[in-house]
């Protein structure tokens, strides 16, 4: 087995009110997770002993578990102390990442219903030793053929463990010999990749679609309030492909990777090719105030 980070061969995952080590992290097979992706996560970073916008996370975990209608739902304080407990355990305090996970529970039997589910959620802290996911100076994307999920089917503002839809756009991208896969909503305005949100940079405006088709992601909340609090001009609305591949700059934003500055969609060169001045202004300020926000590891 060929990890990305030999440390985390050896780690502890919180499971169901224990830690346990990576090869026993197990649930069980008739958990809701397992029997219908019927779950909510969170994906948190840890930079210098703190995680950042943690009470925001946990406001839509908690938020997602209520939409979904979950029952026996932990307490913040007892989601905050497992988190903390797993870090602590791990001796992570820098270029962690967190896939912090809350399901529906074990099942009594299989099935689909809700009504089956008697026995409260079981919460998943998975900590592992993980830098950012994409190149800081730069990914390339193409655009998927599938289309991303409206509100009329499956609301984005669910956090949820449904994750088919991505799935199958990251396997294009993979074919594509693409680090990621830009995908539109249905009447075609661009939404977000697979994995992360999308802005663009034209004469100086920062520019991101509608939240409607995609989350809105806790990173894109902030780079919007950091971009303002410089004077930066944000505006969200519609975009095509074309604003796409003529915009002077673009880049993703997300827990996992953080502002990855793009600089080719579908063959197309974007801007000049190479991060951008607006790009990485706003790196810098995002990584400067991930850690202020951040709680501290108690």
């Amino acid at each position: 087995m060929q990890l990305p980070d030999a440390r985390n061969a050896s780690i502890l995952v919180h499971v169901g009110g224990r830690l346990i080590p990576r090869a026993e992290a197990k649930v069980s097979v008739f958990d809701s997770v397992v029997q219908g992706g019927d779950a909510v996560w969170e994906g948190l970073r840890v930079y210098r002993g703190r995680v950042a916008d943690l009470d925001l996370h946990l406001d839509r975990l908690f938020a997602s578990a209520h939409a979904m209608a979950f029952a026996g739902i932990p307490s913040r304080g007892q989601v905050r102390d497992a988190l903390f407990e797993t870090l602590r355990a791990n001796g992570m305090t820098h270029e962690a990442h967190v896939r912090l996970t809350l399901t529906r529970g074990e099942k009594v039997t299989s099935g689909m219903s809700p009504h089956w589910n008697q026995s409260g959620c079981t919460l998943i802290v998975l900590a592992e030793w993980k830098a950012l996911v994409y190149a800081q100076d730069g990914i390339r994307l193409i655009t998927s053929s599938v289309r991303r999920n409206t509100p009329q089917c499956l609301d984005s503002k669910i956090h949820h463990n449904n994750l088919i839809n991505n799935i199958l756009a990251k396997i294009e991208a993979n074919l594509a010999g693409a680090d990621d896969a830009l995908m539109l909503d249905v009447n075609g305005f661009v939404s977000e990749t697979n994995a992360t949100n999308v802005f663009l940079v034209r004469s100086g405006v920062l520019l991101t679609p509608h939240a409607d088709s995609c989350l809105p992601g806790i990173t894109r909340a902030g780079v919007l309030a950091a971009a303002e609090s410089v004077g930066i001009d944000v505006r969200e609305r519609n975009l095509s492909l074309t604003e796409v591949y003529t915009a002077h700059e673009a880049f993703t934003t997300g827990t996992m990777g953080g502002l990855a500055p793009v600089l080719e969609v579908d063959g197309r060169q974007i801007g000049s090719g190479s991060r951008g001045p607006v790009t990485r202004r706003l790196q810098r300020l995002h990584a400067k105030l991930a850690i202020q926000r951040g709680a501290p590891i108690g």
